[in-house]
């Protein structure tokens, strides 16, 4: 088995991180609408996303398999190539993630994302509001999940 290495995303990393991105979301929400060119969406993660935020990869074979990224007390974004899922690299990006915000995280998927909120769930976040999507980009219903730590995390 390969190895995964997770570590901080360079400015080098940022097309690698879209293109991860971008077959992730194709594979995993087929029916959800992008309101951005694949173009669009390398420019915003070469301009804003890694280089304004705290934005993490999983490394394989020496290749990006994986991102991750942290706005604040947000888990804004966590992808993994297709290929790769189900290695338990989502794991380790949220226990990284927990270990990064220990009082506590909150994230958005759509509803359509069943599999993502079984993956959450799992991991001790709660649902906590469901929209109509009218304040997203794509005009998806989505879901807030808020992980907070309890008395056995904290020690």
């Amino acid at each position: 088995m390969t190895a995964v290495a997770l570590r901080r995303a360079l400015p080098t990393d940022a097309g690698a991180v879209a293109d991860v991105w971008l077959r992730s979301f194709a594979a995993a929400l087929p029916t959800v609408v992008r309101p951005r060119s694949d173009d669009e969406v390398r420019t915003y993660f070469r301009e804003v996303v890694v280089l304004l935020r705290e934005t993490w990869v999983a490394e394989a074979a020496d290749r990006v398999v994986g991102v991750m990224v942290l706005d604040g007390e947000l888990l804004s974004q966590l992808y993994l190539d297709p290929d790769w899922r189900g290695r338990g690299i989502g794991d380790r990006f949220v226990d990284l993630a927990k270990r990064r915000r220990p009082g506590g995280l909150s994230l958005w998927t759509f509803q359509v994302n069943r599999p993502a909120h079984g993956f959450y769930e799992r991991h001790g976040f709660v649902a906590v509001e469901h929209t109509d999507g009218s304040g997203n980009e794509e005009r998806e219903p989505d879901v807030r999940y808020v992980w907070q730590p309890g008395p056995a995390q904290s020690a």
